[in-house]
C-alpha cells in the first residue's frame, strides 16, 4: 500500500537538491517550494530572475536563485549546451540564446549535478520539460528509450488501497512491442524505486488470451513475450477488466498469475495510456502524480499542466529517490 508520508520521509533522508525553473510565473510551484522547504523534504534550488521573484514574494529572499543572465555558469553552459547539440547543426550563437531558457539552465544545473534532479510543467508542455532533457542529459544509453509513467492512488469503491503505476501516459504514441517491453521494465524500475513491492504487469489491450485478433493484440502479445526476461511476474495480453477485477478474471483469465490482481498496467499506445489515467483521476477521484519520466541518465520529472500543489510535492519527492545511485544508501 502506498504512503505519502513515507514517501516524504524517504526523501528527506536523502538530502538531495531538486531545481525548480518556474518560480516565476508559477503561484502552485510556489507553494509547493515552500512546503519542501519548510519539511525540508528537499533542498529547493530556484531559477530565474532573483529580483522579480523577491518582488512576487518576499520570503523568497531565503531562497537559493539562480538567474541564467547574471551567472557565472552562463557562458560554460553555453559551451555545454553546443558541445552536446553541434553535431546536430547547433550554432554557439543558439546555445548562447537558448541558455538564457529557463527550463534549459535547470537541466544543465542537473547535468552538471549542481542539482539532482529537476521537476517542471505545471505551466508549460511536456514537450518543453523533455526536450532539454533528452538533448542535455540523454538516456541512460545511448540510442534507449525515455518514457513515462503515472502514480495513481486513493481510496475509491472499486480501488480500495491499491496502488497502480501505469505506462506509458506522455512521451511514446505508438511504441512498437519492443518498445512496450522496455516500457514495462522502466515501469516496474520506477514502481521499486518510489519503495511499492511485488509488482504485477499486466500488458492491456482489447484481447484477452486470444479473444480477439488483430494488429494491435500481436503488438501487445509479443511485448509479453519479449518481457519474460525480466524476472517480474506479468501477463498479457489482457483486457482491463481482466487485469483489474478478480471475478472477471476467474472467467477470462483463470490461469493467469497477474489477473485481477495487477498493479502496473502498460497501455499500447500514449492515446489509451493518457486518456486512461485522466479518466481514472477525475471520474474516479483519484491521485495521479507525474508524469514520471524514466530511462534518463539523471532525473527530470513533468507535471501535468492540471496538477495541484500537492502534486508537485510527491514528484519532487519522487525525483529525490529516483536520483540515488546503485550502492547509494536509501
Amino acid at each position: 500500500m502506498f504512503s505519502e508520508k513515507k514517501l516524504l520521509k524517504q526523501a528527506r533522508a536523502l538530502k538531495k537538491t531538486i531545481v525548480f525553473p518556474e518560480a516565476g510565473y508559477s503561484d502552485r510551484t510556489i507553494a509547493a517550494i515552500k512546503y519542501l522547504k519548510k519539511k525540508k523534504i528537499v533542498d529547493v534550488l530556484l531559477v530565474g530572475d532573483d529580483s522579480s521573484l523577491v518582488i512576487r514574494d518576499k520570503s523568497l529572499t531565503d531562497y537559493k536563485i539562480v538567474n541564467p543572465k547574471t551567472s557565472p555558469l552562463r557562458e560554460k553552459f553555453a559551451k555545454t549546451l553546443y558541445s552536446k547539440r553541434k553535431d546536430k547543426g547547433m550554432t554557439m550563437e543558439e546555445a548562447e540564446e537558448l541558455v538564457l531558457d529557463p527550463y534549459y539552465f535547470a537541466t544543465l544545473l542537473v547535468d552538471a549535478g549542481i542539482a539532482d534532479g529537476m521537476v517542471s510543467g505545471a505551466e508549460s508542455t511536456t514537450a518543453q520539460t523533455i526536450k532539454p532533457a533528452l538533448q542535455i542529459i540523454g538516456p541512460m544509453k545511448k540510442g534507449e528509450l525515455v518514457s513515462s509513467s503515472i502514480l495513481l492512488y486513493g481510496k475509491n469503491k472499486f480501488l480500495k488501497d491499491k496502488t497502480l503505476l501505469i505506462g506509458d501516459c506522455g512521451v511514446i504514441p505508438n511504441p512498437t512491442a519492443k518498445e512496450l517491453a522496455t516500457i514495462a521494465d522502466q515501469t516496474t524500475e520506477t514502481y521499486r524505486q518510489i519503495g511499492l513491492e511485488n509488482p504485477k504487469v499486466a500488458f492491456l489491450s482489447y484481447s484477452t488470451k486470444g479473444s480477439a485478433k488483430g494488429e494491435m493484440v500481436d503488438k501487445v502479445r509479443e511485448a509479453a513475450e519479449l518481457f519474460k526476461k525480466k524476472g517480474i511476474t506479468f501477463d498479457g495480453e489482457l483486457q482491463f477488466d481482466a487485469a483489474m477485477v478478480k471475478s472477471v478474471a476467474e472467467t477470462k483469465a483463470p490461469q493467469s498469475p497477474v489477473a485481477g490482481d495487477a498493479n502496473i498496467l502498460i497501455y499500447p499506445d500514449l492515446n489509451t495510456g493518457n486518456i486512461s489515467y485522466k479518466t481514472m483521476q477525475y471520474i474516479g477521484g483519484l491521485s495521479a502524480v507525474g508524469p514520471i519520466l524514466q530511462g534518463l541518465k539523471k532525473p527530470v520529472n513533468d507535471l501535468s499542466r492540471g496538477c495541484s500543489v500537492e502534486d508537485i510535492i510527491m514528484v519532487a519527492a519522487i525525483t529525490a529517490l529516483q536520483s540515488v545511485k546503485k550502492g547509494e544508501n536509501k
